[in-house]
């Protein structure tokens, strides 16, 4: 890309500047702060490459008590396949060709279901990306020592109070900062989110943990037979009480526009519109599958659209960040925007958001 850029970076810090898009990341933290030719701007997209990416690293899950998970939207199950350390160390090669990587999510099933995942950790961390991944539970005393020392984040899914908040703790006691919950919200577990909030609160096991992190349910997968949260009032009172109780929230960046609804004229407004972003997909993330083919995000995988862009064959990150399909779905996506200060982009796929 011939427009001038600079990257300076050490252990602690990286800072990207060029004339119109310009970022500050603390890797210790996670702390990430972009703005445009001034701070008062705010780019619509990263031109030279993705900031973060997810890229799943294993298929294989056999669910921590033996059974995949009836939600799981790729419907994964114990026959599965991994990523090579070779073909994901090729992958990132390309995709960071320009340096704008600051973090990995790994996507993996069963922890020890990739031999390479603890090289694929070393991999990102000698070259200065922050790897965070989100795990079942089912985790050894060893592994969980090599999460807490290589990982930037870790979400442990809830798969149930013991299993969950027992590796909340395991990681927390080892000095993990950033360990959150990951909790789906449909119509059909929101008493289960309602009663996480008081667990929060209740439990000495979660004393330390950094925030429930509600994922909105997509209407994807063979297994998956829940549905999307329907009601807006429902929500309302979801947030409602995790203000109240002081406990600390997050969600996908799916789930950004009803949050952006919830605190219109609230005193959460000014820190919405400041740290809540919604879909960034081909704007300033991107996703690989296990075989190293890239898609708009891990939605839109299968959809006729999107037949995938096979990453080691590109020669640089331009030749998959500005293909023809994610220059469709970039197009898609930015239409969807409301053009107020939320900026308030919707899915262009997929049903997710409540309605009544």
């Amino acid at each position: 890309m011939s427009v001038a850029f600079k990257v300076a970076e050490n252990k602690n810090m990286k800072i990207f500047k060029s004339e119109d898009y310009n970022y500050s990341f603390s890797k210790n933290s996670g702390m990430f702060m972009r703005w445009g030719k001034t701070l008062e701007e705010d780019p619509t997209m990263c031109k030279f490459g993705p900031e973060i990416a997810d890229i799943e690293i294993s298929t294989i899950c056999n669910g921590p008590f033996g059974t995949p998970c009836p939600w799981c939207y790729k419907s994964n199950t114990g026959k599965g396949e991994n990523m090579s350390l070779r073909l994901f160390e090729e992958c990132i090669e390309t995709i960071n060709s320009n340096n704008t990587l600051t973090q990995i999510a790994l996507g993996i099933g069963d922890i020890n279901a990739n031999p390479d995942l603890w090289a694929i950790m070393e991999y990102c961390r000698n070259n200065g990306i922050i790897p965070n991944i989100t795990i079942n539970g089912k985790a050894t005393e060893e592994e969980f020592d090599k999460l807490a020392s290589l990982c930037g984040a870790v979400a442990v899914s809830n798969y149930g109070d013991d299993i969950c908040f027992n590796a909340v703790k395991a990681l927390t006691d080892r000095g993990l900062k950033q360990v959150n919950i990951h909790q789906i919200l449909a119509d059909e577990t929101l008493e289960d989110c309602m009663a996480l909030i008081d667990k929060r609160k209740t439990d000495p096991r979660l004393e330390k943990l950094n925030a429930i992190v509600f994922l909105t349910l997509k209407p994807k997968g063979n297994r998956n037979t829940m549905h999307k949260l329907s009601n807006k009032e429902k929500y309302k009172m979801l947030m409602a009480k995790c203000e109240e109780g002081g406990v600390g929230v997050g969600f996908d960046s799916c789930g950004a526009l009803p949050y952006f609804e919830y605190s219109k004229g609230t005193k959460n407004e000014a820190a919405a519109k400041l740290f809540a972003e919604p879909c960034e997909s081909t704007l300033f993330s991107i996703y690989i599958n296990t075989k190293g083919f890239s898609f708009p995000c891990s939605f839109t995988e299968g959809l006729n659209d999107y037949p995938g862009v096979f990453v080691p064959a590109a020669e640089a990150v331009e030749d998959v960040w500005y293909n023809p399909q994610f220059k469709l779905f970039r197009e898609r996506l930015l239409n969807t925007e409301c053009g107020n200060e939320f900026k308030c982009r919707t899915c262009p796929h997929f049903d997710i958001y409540p309605t009544k």
